[in-house]
């Protein structure tokens, strides 16, 4: 268990670290554009630690890379243009206070689907979260930042489908492997923002490019690594719940790199939330 607790919380280190990384790159990188790179870099990465690991024998059944695909374009793809899109609009704290409303969706869905099961707490403590993120909303009185909330909400709803699917397929194979195959086809599936993303590399500054090179390195390649290693040992809905100190980091790090603090209606929101999850956690 150790190593399971380890891998988690560097996963939730590293992807409360994406969010305030993202906010910072501002405009200089555009959503999709930022995606291609960050999963590009993320590939480069895992193939070099593949090769550096072991031989490199792919012997997946089409179940299993069907399923790596999948969640690949739904997590990896779609989850990260979603987010990338929302912290254009809210500051990165509020976005990982909405996004955070994920783990409580893989519980719900893991329980169903995975029949890792229910309880009152869980069904309680999914409403008084719900509730939090209705608050969160309610601050965003900008036709602007009631998009960032969509987005955001998107991208949690994006994030919990991807953990479910990528908890069947890590059935079937090892984590690195799945991660690395995953970000190979993340990077395929946005290849048609190529072109845009030559085209602002040529006036970004250098250090929004090491940014979104920190973004393909850690959070993407280390931080998804870790998760998977975790997550192909433990219940998903178990271990989502590990995920709710990612805005409690997000929030901190915003606050001493960014300067940035979420609104009243954000913290409120926020409080119910991890509030909510606290309760859904309860046996």
């Amino acid at each position: 268990m150790g190593k399971i607790a380890a891998a988690a919380g560097v996963a939730v280190l590293l992807w409360g670290s994406s969010f305030v990384a993202i906010r910072g790159l501002g405009h200089a990188l555009s959503p999709g554009p930022l995606a291609l790179l960050r999963h590009g870099v993320a590939a480069v990465t895992l193939t070099a630690i593949v090769l550096a690991r072991r031989p490199v024998r792919i012997r997946l059944s089409r179940k299993a890379f069907l399923l790596i695909g999948a969640y690949a374009v739904v997590w990896l793809a779609g989850y990260t243009v979603a987010l990338n899109a929302g912290e254009q609009h809210v500051d990165a704290g509020t976005a990982a206070l909405l996004v955070n409303l994920a783990p409580l969706l893989v519980a719900v869905a893991a329980g169903k689907l995975l029949g890792e099961g229910f309880s009152r707490p869980l069904i309680v403590g999914s409403l008084v979260a719900l509730g939090g993120a209705a608050v969160i909303a309610t601050g965003a009185t900008a036709q602007r930042d009631w998009a960032g909330v969509l987005l955001c909400l998107l991208a949690a709803a994006l994030y919990a489908a991807g953990v479910m699917i990528q908890k069947v397929a890590l059935r079937h194979v090892d984590g690195l492997t799945a991660i690395w195959l995953g970000c190979v086809v993340a990077t395929v599936v946005l290849l048609p923002w190529g072109p845009q993303l030559v085209g602002e590399l040529q006036v970004a500054s250098m250090p929004a490019v090491l940014g979104a090179g920190y973004l393909g390195v850690f959070p993407t390649a280390i931080g998804f690594t870790a998760w998977a290693y975790a997550l192909r040992r433990m219940d998903a809905g178990r271990l989502s719940a590990v995920t709710y100190a990612v805005p409690a980091a997000s929030v901190l790090l915003s606050w001493l790199l960014l300067g940035e603090i979420p609104s009243a209606y954000g913290l409120a929101g926020g409080a119910l939330c991890l509030i909510g999850v606290a309760i859904s956690r309860r046996r």
